[in-house]
């Protein structure tokens, strides 16, 4: 009996603890972070559109598509396909994600698509795209929205994020996308 209530007094005092202590400790914490810890999202005229750090679903022609997804785009399941490079399965995703990609996009050839194109990232939710990612699909979306190459090219350019130290350059689809959506 006397370990009984070790136990219970243990586990209730382990509830408090986890259950109302920690989380409301996390909250406090997170009030003093951007959005007050909701996210970085993006706006337009007040309506939030997405958030920035999570990566969505662009399958419309006159948009930029971003990374594929092992998860399609669930945030509350993360994750890869946990396939490796020699599995005859994912060989198979990957090679109809080409192409699809090249039905797309008939100006292109298979060696000119940009593996970030057709491979999902760790998580499933990547944001960013390489710039060679967005620079050939430049065409289709100037084609579709009837704009000119060089004025989308020019936009893509201006949407290129470089790192300060180290890393390599991206390029945020939902920010693009948003910025496309402006162009007159």
């Amino acid at each position: 009996m006397k370990n009984i209530f070790s136990i219970l007094k243990f586990t209730l005092l382990m509830v408090i603890l986890l259950a109302v202590i920690y989380p409301l400790a996390i909250y406090g914490i997170a009030q003093f972070a951007p959005n007050k810890g909701k996210g970085e999202t993006i706006s337009i005229n007040g309506k939030v559109v997405g958030y920035q750090k999570i990566g969505q679903k662009f399958d419309k022609s006159n948009y930029f598509w971003g990374r594929p997804s092992a998860v399609d785009y669930n945030a509350a399941g993360s994750g890869g396909s946990n396939k490796g490079p020699s599995n005859s399965e994912y060989l198979a995703l990957i090679q109809k994600r080409i192409d699809t990609f090249l039905i797309v996009h008939p100006y292109l050839k298979k060696g000119e698509i940009p593996a970030d194109m057709v491979t999902a990232s760790g998580s499933g939710l990547d944001p960013n795209i390489s710039p060679e990612g967005a620079l050939i699909q430049v065409r289709r979306v100037a084609k579709e929205r009837k704009l000119s190459e060089d004025k989308v090219k020019a936009l893509v350019e201006t949407k290129i994020n470089t790192p300060s130290l180290m890393g390599t350059s991206t390029v945020n689809v939902l920010e693009l996308n948003v910025a496309l959506d402006a162009l007159k």
